[in-house]
């Protein structure tokens, strides 16, 4: 922990009238330092440098030597009743401590980030789910850990972030924590929120992350083509535990229903519509978006398989975990060469059952359930390209006959 060192100054070339010069206190606390006048004069050849005191046996040499002795005691005072909260301070904390001013609450980021994340708790069930808010709380866990690995500190204030910080959170989510960079963007957006709450707050008024520059990053979307989606319709597994798997899998291809709503999917979420068709009417969770999708005739089969509607459960129970992990046996013994997980489903129905037969992007996120366009757009504006690039080559094919 670093010290706080007390030195007297005393200026040896100014002096008034009376060849005396103003004894200055000197406060250095973490490279920072601040000076004060203690009020008290001495002849500059009355002052002992080294002992810090006037010297013994000068005219009212008792006097300030008590009154120099009862600064540096307050001093003291100020520094461990700071040491004693437990919240970061600078040296002109310290001073204001001393003078006996009155604080002006100096947030730190941990502080922060528990002001906003209450806030959010409170929205909870509101404006967003629980899911959204804990991310929040794990944003909290690594920063409060980085801080601890690079600062050796519980707590820094918020008015000393800077890009230095925002950077060296970078690299720690990326050598320490082992993220990807994508995770670690979403982890520096969360950061960026607490620090744009806490601007409004009045508790800083610069950001750190003004000059800060994400890496891009653009995760390439995995999908199943058509060829690949019929190997898994048409193949039957000797162990149960695939085949429910596989079939949860396909239904959620025809779907587009994230693992939640797959697990939480029952009978009162499918309805029939002005259409006279089934249609699957429920919140998603991630973004407490009501979600409509109607039920092809595919995943109808699908849920026909395992009781239709005369269940409470459409389809078989089982852990985010458990599915991945059969997914992969799935796709090893069927020969599918992608990394298939629960996601995978999601992207074939915005891919190659959606954009692929020429189903319009705006409708393609209505049915995903994404909070705007621009989502969609961002994960599948290259599966559009590459749909125009093969009407393209047709056109062109026929124009050369």
């Amino acid at each position: 922990m670093d010290k706080l060192k007390i030195r007297y100054i005393v200026a040896l070339n100014r002096v008034n009238n009376e060849g005396k010069t103003s004894i200055g206190c000197r406060l250095t606390y973490m490279k920072q330092r601040i000076q004060f006048s203690t009020g008290l004069f001495v002849k500059p050849e009355n002052w002992n440098r080294k002992k810090q005191k006037v010297l013994d046996n000068i005219e009212q040499s008792d006097y300030q030597n008590k009154q120099l002795s009862l600064i540096i005691t307050k001093i003291n005072q100020a520094f461990l009743l700071l040491q004693i909260q437990e919240t970061s301070f600078d040296v002109n904390d310290i001073y204001s401590q001393f003078k006996g001013d009155k604080l002006q609450k100096d947030y730190t980021i941990l502080e922060a980030y528990d002001k906003h994340n209450n806030m959010l708790k409170g929205l909870v069930g509101i404006d967003l789910n629980k899911v959204s808010w804990s991310r929040y709380v794990e944003s909290r866990r690594k920063v409060k850990s980085f801080i601890k690995a690079s600062y050796k500190k519980p707590d820094i204030k918020l008015k000393s972030l800077d890009i230095k910080f925002i950077m060296g959170l970078e690299y720690y989510m990326k050598t320490e924590l082992k993220l990807s960079q994508a995770t670690i963007n979403k982890s520096l957006q969360r950061v960026g929120k607490v620090i744009k709450f806490s601007i409004a707050q009045n508790y800083i008024s610069t950001d750190p992350f003004l000059l800060f520059k994400p890496k891009k990053f653009r995760q390439e979307v995995v999908f199943l083509n058509l060829e690949e989606l019929t190997t898994l319709e048409n193949h039957n597994f000797s162990q149960l535990r695939l085949q429910q798997v596989c079939d949860m899998f396909v239904f959620c291809c025809y779907t587009g229903l994230a693992f939640t709503e797959m697990r939480n999917l029952k009978k009162n979420h499918i309805v029939t519509e002005f259409d006279g068709q089934e249609w699957i009417k429920m919140k998603r969770q991630k973004t407490d978006k009501t979600i409509a999708i109607p039920l092809l005739s595919k995943a109808k089969d699908v849920l026909c398989k395992y009781g239709g509607y005369n269940v409470e459960e459409l389809l078989p129970v089982i852990s985010n975990q458990k599915f991945n992990s059969y997914l992969k046996e799935i796709a090893d013994i069927v020969g599918i060469g992608k990394r298939l997980t629960h996601h995978t489903a999601r992207k074939t129905f915005a891919s190659t059952i959606l954009l692929f037969n020429n189903v319009p992007m705006e409708i393609v996120s209505e049915l995903l359930g994404h909070s705007s366009m621009a989502i969609t757009q961002e994960h599948y504006g290259k599966v559009v390209q590459k749909k125009v690039s093969e009407q393209m080559k047709m056109l062109n094919d026929k124009l050369k006959k």
